[in-house]
């Protein structure tokens, strides 16, 4: 997960859900976005390099769908293709200086899916 800040400007990790079932992750997701106020949800949608939906975005799909039951707040799906490889070159990248906290690629790669939201004018978002 990565939330940006008040403004809207910028993206940054913030954590990563360990899968347990849709009623716990649901949960998990809806106290964070309940406690940090958040106006916008931001969905990575796992399409195939061809732009198709395939089985894992459908999965993505029937999860939102019941997320979307338990929150008024409005859902967006935002393509994340390679996010996870920009995410692991990244962390490459700055691999050798010192780290304060350890941040792992699946939250990079949210942190760089709501970047690509950000950039493009929206909101301050999940």
């Amino acid at each position: 997960m990565a939330l940006s800040d008040p403004q809207g400007i910028l993206a940054s990790p913030l954590s990563v859900i360990n899968r347990r079932d849709d009623t716990a992750d649901i949960e998990a997701i809806i106290n964070i976005v309940n406690q940090q106020q958040v106006k916008q949800i931001i969905v990575g949608l796992p399409q195939s390099m061809n732009g198709s939906i395939g089985a894992q975005a459908e999965k993505v799909k029937a999860f939102t769908r019941k997320l979307c039951d338990h929150t008024e707040v409005p859902v967006e799906f935002r393509d994340e293709r390679l996010t996870t490889v920009s995410a692991k070159r990244l962390m490459q990248a700055v691999s050798s200086r010192k780290k304060k906290k350890k941040v792992t690629d699946d939250a990079v790669a949210a942190a760089l899916i709501l970047q690509g939201y950000l950039d493009e004018g929206h909101g301050a978002s999940l």
